[in-house]
């Protein structure tokens, strides 16, 4: 399904609730699947922990390593860009950094 909406990205921002420790262990697999997509192969990706402003959220370094982000930079043998940012959305916490990243990474 994943591989319709996928065509032709320049970048891929995927959101997890940080604060749902079950879910974020569903979304590493998801996430790593989808990225096993040939189509997806080096595409810069953008990780976004929402929910920081609740108390129980993971932080980024727990992020990184549950959703086990390091092992997608080169998985494919090509090189891809990842980050991971803490967000609130309720709060608007450090939104301005994501949008910061998206204009980075859009092609011009």
């Amino acid at each position: 399904m994943w591989e319709r909406y996928c065509r032709g990205v320049q970048a891929i921002v995927y959101v997890v609730d940080s604060a749902d420790h079950d879910a974020v262990e569903i979304a590493r697999s998801e996430l790593h699947e989808l990225l096993s997509k040939p189509t997806l192969r080096g595409i810069p990706l953008l990780v976004l922990g929402n929910k920081s402003d609740l108390p129980n959220a993971l932080g980024v370094s727990e992020l990184i390593e549950r959703l086990d982000l390091k092992s997608l930079s080169s998985s494919s043998g090509v090189p891809r860009e990842v980050c991971c940012y803490s967000i609130s959305c309720k709060l608007q916490r450090h939104i301005d950094i994501t949008l910061e990243w998206l204009t980075k990474h859009a092609k011009r």
